[in-house]
């Protein structure tokens, strides 16, 4: 157990904090509630980009990108929005020594600049539909920062889309939810469960909001992604309107969609430990750490650090380029250097020392169990890439059944009470729903903040709603969250 990470199971929140220290991910800026994100952690986040960049050009989705300030005025527009948003708002009412005729927002979300926007481009169907995603940064104004998980700046990509049917847009939102779903399951290796919000948490302005929440170390819910369908909403606030097929006028039907650097959050609160950060493979910026290991100067510079550079060009080539760095940090100890790859999350280390240049092997050192093997380096590439696919599986795996372990199926108010009062409480509560929104609030109050994460879509089964007790009430999943 590392000495500069506090246990998880003493105090969670310190834990998670110490992690990020120890693996360099990020430190606070001198704003408040902002992060400054350390290279290694905003490496993480360009694999996370990358992967669901190229699902999103895959799809049909290209980029663009839209202003940081906006009117106050577009805000005002949609009613359900600014209500929503008012309270988390950054302004501007002052530029260049002068008041400013209207003051301006930093971009919370882009709904209504791009809602102008589109309502320029289209008018007519054959300008529909418009598919654009947004890589940027947006700022709510946070009251308890936490890193990734709440800050007042953060990066995130938001998808706006119009179209030109009401069944267009559904199909919309439901497919970039399934994008999210599987790459979060597949890639991240992170288990979701992906459904409806309830009408207390569905988006400001949203007809229907559908999201992927995750289970954290703690037994907390993460809301890791959200897709909204937005009606016509935005569409009429904004005139965003077109001459259909029938010569008659229409608004439009549009979506926004997204997911954030809270990813990152995720993916330290679902796979470290008590060492520090553990990541799957398929997201690692660094797959691989090749540590040269001698006491003679002359032999790492003639023989093992050549070495090392041709094996990191195998391994480049075989597992992708710049994925493995080769470890040059001599004036450390070995067993310094072999720490601080393991707390920066390097799923594998491999380790060339005299005797295994003498006998043209390399050790190999698993970031998740530890484990060492000797292998040669003719069959070294094929070799690593089983052990990341072993990984990237077993991560997921264990996630998953940490998940089903703490997930419970509940049959009344009474028992979901107890379920989220006792000592140590925590998890996920299975019960069935159809009260209010005011009876959702009832229930938030009497155990202790716990929501509706979601109605999944993968449960459709019926019963008694536990707060009602009307029978055919759908399947919900209740959980404290971040």
């Amino acid at each position: 157990m590392a000495k500069n990470i506090t246990p998880k199971e003493k105090d969670f929140s310190q834990w998670y904090l110490d992690v990020i220290r120890a693996g360099e991910l990020a430190d606070y800026a001198p704003v408040r509630g902002c992060m400054v994100i350390r290279p290694t952690g905003y490496g993480i986040w360009e694999s996370i980009q990358a992967l669901f960049d190229r699902a999103f050009k895959e799809s049909g989705h290209v980029n663009a990108y839209f202003p940081l300030l906006i009117p106050n005025s577009f805000m005002e527009k949609e009613a359900q929005h600014v209500e929503g948003f008012a309270p988390e708002c950054a302004v501007v009412t002052h530029a260049g020594g002068d008041e400013l005729e209207e003051p301006y927002l930093i971009r919370p979300t882009s709904e209504t600049v791009i809602g102008h926007m589109y309502s320029q481009w289209v008018q007519s169907w054959r300008d529909l539909p418009i598919l654009i995603n947004q890589w940027c940064s947006v700022m709510r104004w946070e009251k308890r920062p936490r890193l990734f998980l709440r800050t007042s700046e953060f990066l995130w990509q938001e998808g706006h889309t119009a179209h030109a049917t009401k069944e267009e847009a559904v199909e919309e939102t439901m497919r970039m939810l399934e994008i999210y779903r599987r790459i979060m399951q597949e890639e991240l290796a992170l288990p979701v469960l992906h459904g409806e919000k309830s009408i207390n948490e569905r988006f400001p302005g949203a007809d229907n909001t559908y999201s992927c929440e995750a289970m954290m170390g703690d037994k907390k819910a993460l809301q890791a992604g959200t897709s909204h369908f937005l009606g016509q909403n935005f569409a009429r606030a904004f005139e965003i309107s077109f001459q259909d097929k029938n010569g008659e006028m229409d608004f439009a039907w549009t979506t926004s969609w997204g997911v954030s650097t809270r990813l990152i959050g995720a993916l330290i609160m679902t796979h470290a430990d008590n060492d520090g950060l553990i990541l799957p493979p398929r997201v690692a910026p660094i797959k691989a750490a090749i540590v040269p290991i001698s006491s003679s100067e002359e032999r790492l510079k003639n023989d093992l650090e050549p070495t090392a550079g041709k094996i990191s060009q195998l391994l480049n080539t075989v597992l992708g380029s710049l994925c493995t760095v080769v470890d040059r940090q001599y004036h450390l100890r070995p067993g310094d250097r072999f720490f601080r790859h393991l707390q920066k999350g390097v799923p594998l280390r491999i380790e060339i020392g005299e005797k295994e240049f003498a006998d043209d092997t390399v050790t190999l050192v698993r970031r998740d169990d530890s484990t060492k093997e000797r292998v040669s380096v003719d069959s070294l590439a094929s070799r690593v890439a089983n052990i990341l696919d072993d990984m990237q599986g077993g991560l997921y795996k264990r996630a998953l059944d940490f998940r089903k372990a703490n997930t419970f199926d509940i049959s009344s108010l009474d028992e979901l009470k107890a379920f989220f009062t006792k000592e140590k409480a925590g998890g996920f509560a299975r019960a069935h729903f159809d009260g209010s929104a005011d009876d959702e609030k009832d229930i938030k109050d009497i155990t202790g903040g716990a929501t509706i994460r979601c109605m999944p879509i993968d449960d459709e089964s019926r019963g008694r709603c536990i707060y009602t007790g009307r029978e055919n009430a759908r399947s919900v999943i209740f959980a404290k969250a971040y």
